[in-house]
This record gives C-alpha cells, structure tokens and sequence, in this order.
C-alpha cells in the first residue's frame, strides 16, 4: 500500500472514530447529559440546544441549577429564569441564584416554580440592599437537606410543618421573630450546622436541636438558650452594640448565664466567645462549679476584658471546668497583667496558651 493510500485510510478512521464518539456523547441517557451540563453556567448549558436535534432538550434534566444576574439586563435575567425553571422537565437537586438588582415580584413567583421541582439544596443571595420576605412556599419544599439566605426577612407561614431532612440551615442578614427563628429550628430535627449571622428583630435566642453539631451566632441579642446536648463546634459573638449592655447590671441578678447558654453542652469541644459575650455571661450569679463538666472540651478562645472582674471570674470559672483542655487563644481588652496571671492559675498544666 503506497504512502497516499495510507494516508487517505488513517484520515477514514480518524473520521469513522470521530463520529461514533460523536454518537457516544449524543447517546447519553438524559441524566448524565444534565450532570455534563450542570458544570456549565445556565445560559450556556440552554445554548447547547442548538448544536442538534438530540441535544436540543438536555439542558432541562440539569440537577443542578447556578443563577446570577451579573451582566444580565434585568428584562433578560427574568426571561431567563421564568424559561428555566418553566420548562425544566426533572428533579433540581441544587438550586443556586445570586442577584445585585431588586426581583421582589418575580422571587415569589421563582419560588413557586421551584418548590414543584423537590430541590435536596436551597442558596439565596439577594445583594439589592433590601430585604426581600421569603415566599411562604418556600417553607413547602420537603425534600431540603441545605438552605441559605442572605438579606431577607423570614416569616414562618402558619401551617408550617417543619424541614424533616434539613441538615444544614445558614442565615445571613435577616429580620426575624423569636417566634418564628425558634419554630424554625425546632422544627428542624435532624439539623447538624446552623449559622445565624447579623439579624434583626430578635431579643431572645432559643436553640433546641438535639442532633445539633456546629454552632455560629453572630449578632444583638439580649438573650439565648441554648439546648443542643450534641454540639461540638461553636462561636458566639455578641455586637458590643446590643441595647442590653448599655445599661447597669441588675442588682442580685440570681440567674446563671453560663448555665443557661453553655449547660447543656456535654460534647462541646471547641468554644469561641467574641464580641461581648464574656460580658453577658459575666451578668447574674457566677458559679464556680457547673453542674455538667465539659470533659470533652479541649479548645477555648475567648474575648475578654481583664479591667472587669466579674468577666475575669466567669472565665475562670469556665476554664476550672474544662479538666481536659488542651488549647487556649486569649484576645485581651483592657488587660491588667496582675488578673491574667491569677486566671491562669486554673488551667490545666498540659494546656497551651496564647495571648494577643
């Protein structure tokens, strides 16, 4: 066979093997054509349409669904969404959208087209600088494992029936009832990671969540129970601008705020106090022995004034009650060094510690 001869068969096979793969990837069942798709954006993944006549519907088996309006005009950012979440044939697994611009008439709508979908993951970041009301359909979608949302205002509907498979819940930037912030998480019982960061409208912070194991609490408040006998991981920081603290202590405050924030606490092993919340645990009577020790506690960082004895107490206080305790981070205000020196007498010698 002459070299042209050669030449003309690799050029056939190289064509022949181009097409069968061709036919491999066209072939595809319909779930794995949505998988390859959910790695592109949206407007791509709908673009793919056009390239034949057997991928002209794989984009609506996407199960993953990521939206943002970014260089979008908001007449085509909405025309996308309604078109996607309209004519989206299958279940949506994950469901992402991010915003700049306000959508307060068409969220609801999205919602609603949503919910009839099951979505297992729920993200919701509106960034128009103002609060949008969660949708009450929302609080229908049974089948959520994940939900976040940014910049919104939660009101729970009154035949809320709770989230029976949400693991993970995460607020940001949102305004709320103590009402509806405690039914939504007690109603929640296989929840294991709440994050509740800067919000409005709540005074009083119940947390019952029995499976609960990592914990973040950044905000005002001027109260919080915390009934979580599982948590292993957790931060609270209280905004040093919360109306609680701008005012005398009351006198003969007989109340234990260690107790009631941290007593239920038995497999804490990391504990983080920021903001002022060493001054909320400092209020009302300081117990020097707790009636759970935290055995399993071995890393603590705290916030605190050493110009304030009463917090310096109740940091001994925890300290004298965490015998296993390995590490220490200390971040001073005020400090006196003659207290530091007399805290640390409680701590364990094995523990190390630093200060800054």
């Amino acid at each position: 066979m002459d070299s042209e001869a050669m030449s003309t068969c690799k050029k056939a096979r190289a064509e022949a093997t181009s097409i069968v793969s061709s036919d491999r990837l066209s072939n595809l069942p319909p779930e794995i054509k949505g998988n390859i798709l959910s790695l592109l954006n949206v407007e791509e993944a709908v673009r793919t349409s056009t390239l034949s006549s057997t991928w002209r519907d794989a984009w609506t088996d996407m199960p993953v669904i990521c939206l943002r309006d970014g260089n979008f005009t908001r007449t085509k950012f909405i025309t996308l969404v309604d078109m996607v979440l309209s004519l989206h044939k299958g279940t949506i697994e994950e469901f992402y959208i991010s915003v700049k611009r306000s959508y307060h008439d068409e969220l609801a709508r999205w919602m609603l087209m949503l919910s009839r979908r099951s979505p297992r993951s729920v993200v919701i970041k509106l960034n128009s600088g103002l609060e949008y009301r969660i949708p009450s359909c929302l609080f229908s979608m049974g089948n959520l494992m994940f939900l976040l949302m940014e910049n919104c205002t939660i009101r729970l509907p009154l035949l809320f029936q709770g989230f029976k498979r949400l693991t993970h819940l995460s607020l940001k930037l949102f305004s709320s009832t103590d009402m509806d912030i405690k039914n939504l998480i007690s109603f929640c019982p296989v929840l294991t990671d709440l994050r509740l960061v800067r919000f409005e409208g709540l005074r009083c912070l119940n947390i019952q969540a029995p499976k609960l194991e990592y914990l973040k609490v950044v905000g005002g408040f001027e109260d919080i129970n915390l009934d979580a006998p599982n948590l292993e991981w957790a931060f609270l920081s209280l905004d040093p601008k919360a109306k609680a603290y701008q005012s005398v202590p009351i006198a003969h405050d007989t109340e234990s705020y260690v107790r009631k924030s941290l007593g239920s606490l038995n497999d804490i092993k990391a504990l983080a106090i920021s903001g002022i919340f060493m001054k909320y645990l400092s209020k009302g009577c300081i117990l020097t022995k707790f009636p759970a020790v935290f055995h399993r506690l071995e890393h603590i960082c705290l916030v605190i004034s050493f110009s304030d004895q009463r917090q310096v107490l109740t940091a001994c206080s925890l300290l004298q009650n965490a015998p296993n305790l390995k590490k220490l981070d200390i971040v001073i205000l005020r400090a006196q060094g003659i207290r530091i020196r007399q805290a640390f007498k409680s701590l364990p010698s094995k523990c190390k510690w630093t200060i800054s």
